[in-house]
């Protein structure tokens, strides 16, 4: 145990979304548990949800001018290679500062700079990659590493430093819970004997999954189904009418334990964070990867566990001729539910954030 705050310091980086950002978030609440006095401080940039989330949760908070390079001609490409540089010295002055004894980079373009300041004042890393086919910055980076936590089995093959990997899977917080489903359906006002669908397009929402969803929902009606339907921020007014009785529309869903908990089958995108929380609480999904995300990581992710038949996988381009038949032959199929939910256990890794935590605290001690 420490004497004083400034023997155990951990810098976090990684962020632009919440995938990026809630894994480094669920290993530092692992640490501030066990170390209390701990001296943590996240990098990121102040335009992305970490700059709005982190100041929140109480951690320290210090931002750089890196930006993502654009898949189309933009402006911001052409300053990509000044922000580049600039951050690159904005990280050397926040590591040389803060002097991290370990530092622990959760991907994101704004890691890089961050996790190379860290490696330059002679830290020890900790890479952690929550994508099937990892990202650019984990690829760059994973040289610099001490280790590498992974969340498949499959990245294994597109990494070079074998020695340093760990299949230890996704960190999900520990506020992530199953309660009572019944509870949790009167939570919404619906019928605790009908099946229930959730369908998630993330904060922002998905367009192709909301358009599925109207065209579905007098199927749903039909079949005597019910669902609880977050749209996102940005399409909610144009589904909203669609409210009635058993099908609950919301434009974000605040508290997703219970959400999670009335649900027989979700239908989301598969961003890592969705896919983590679906397989610690083992519930069967429908996965629809974003075709709009670098390298198309949500369709590996998503290809990984329907592999294994631990989810069904729909491709976006499909998605409105295929999930009415595809969801209903799955829903009333108490076998198929659970052999989904079955299979979704065995990937999990409910002890994700406590294991990185350990190897992260084990490397302070040290130095």
């Amino acid at each position: 145990m420490a004497s004083s705050k400034s023997e155990y310091r951990f810098l976090f980086a990684g962020g632009g979304t919440g995938g990026h950002l809630f894994p480094a978030v669920a290993v530092a609440e692992k640490i501030k548990a066990r170390i209390p006095e701990a001296d943590i401080l996240f990098v990121g940039t102040k335009s992305k949800i970490e700059g709005r989330v982190v100041p929140k949760l109480g951690y320290k908070f210090k931002s750089i001018w890196i930006k993502g390079f654009s898949r189309t001609f933009t402006l911001e490409n052409i300053l990509f290679p000044i922000k580049l540089i600039v951050s690159l010295f904005q990280s050397l002055i926040i590591n040389i500062s803060f002097r991290p004894k370990v530092a622990i980079g959760s991907g994101g373009y704004v890691s890089g700079p961050a996790i190379w300041g860290s490696s330059v004042m002679g830290a020890k890393i900790i890479l952690l990659e929550q994508n099937s086919f990892p990202g650019v910055t984990t690829r760059i980076l994973e040289r610099y590493a001490d280790e590498i936590h992974i969340s498949y089995e499959d990245s294994k093959k597109y990494l070079k430093q074998h020695m340093k990997i760990k299949v230890t899977g996704n960190p999900v917080r520990e506020s992530l819970n199953r309660i009572d489903k019944e509870e949790a359906l009167r939570h919404f006002d619906l019928n605790i004997h009908k099946k229930t669908i959730l369908t998630l397009g993330g904060s922002l929402g998905a367009y192709s999954i909301n358009e599925a969803m109207a065209h579905l929902l007098s199927t749903i009606k039909e079949k005597d189904l019910q669902v609880i339907w977050q749209t996102g921020n940005i399409y909610y007014d144009r589904y909203k009418a669609l409210t009635s009785e058993g099908i609950i529309i919301v434009p974000f869903i605040n508290d997703m334990n219970f959400a999670y908990s009335a649900a027989d089958i979700v239908i989301a995108r598969a961003g890592a964070t969705t896919i983590a929380e679906l397989l610690v609480l083992g519930i069967p999904s429908v996965l629809i990867p974003s075709p709009n995300v670098a390298e198309n990581h949500q369709y590996y992710n998503a290809k990984s566990l329907a592999e294994e038949n631990a989810a069904i996988l729909i491709e976006d381009k499909d998605v409105q001729n295929v999930l009415t038949d595809k969801l209903i032959s799955i829903i009333f199929d108490s076998k198929k539910l659970d052999e989904l939910s079955s299979n979704t256990k065995k990937f999990s890794k409910p002890d994700a954030a406590s294991q990185i935590a350990e190897s992260a605290i084990k490397f302070a001690d040290a130095l």
